[in-house]
Order: C-alpha cells, then structure tokens, then sequence
C-alpha cells in the first residue's frame, strides 16, 4: 500500500523532478506531482508525493518536514482525502 504526502510551502519554480528527488533521500517514489492552475500553469504552491510503503513516508515526514526546497521551507504531512465539493 502506498501512502500520500501533502507536501505544502513550494517555491514557485519546485518541479515534479525536483519534489521526488527531494523525497528520494527518505525512499522509494511512487509519484511526485506539483499542482499547478489550469489556466496559467504557474504553480499553486502544494503538490502531493506517493511513497512506496507506509514506513517510507513517515520516514519522509519525519525527515523532510521543515527541510528547504529551492529556497522555500516546506512541510510535509499525511494527505487527507479531498472533501466532497457542493
């Protein structure tokens, strides 16, 4: 079973390759992805990784909470499911 980070606090310029890079250092990466806005492609700031086990990302958690990424503190947490939109 993976599990989902929520990974908060990115820079602007934070790719997808550099957010799993990043997270390499605690693990296996099953997926690392920038959320970006549909209309101008800049990014929104926050972006999800998928760890390959539920040890490898509270290991993730654990060491990469509060690291600096492309100049930007970021932090990490277990990702919550979405909520039901009205």
């Amino acid at each position: 079973m993976a599990t989902k980070l929520f990974v908060g606090g990115l820079a602007w310029a934070t790719t997808d390759d550099s957010l799993k890079t990043l997270f390499s250092q605690a693990g296996s990466v099953v997926s690392a992805k920038v959320i970006t806005d549909k209309f101008t492609g800049k990014s929104k700031g926050f972006g999800f990784v998928e760890m390959s086990s539920d040890a490898e990302a509270a290991e993730a958690t654990k060491k990469l909470n509060g690291q600096e990424l492309d100049g930007r503190t970021v932090t990490v947490n277990e990702a919550r499911p979405m909520a039901p939109r009205g």
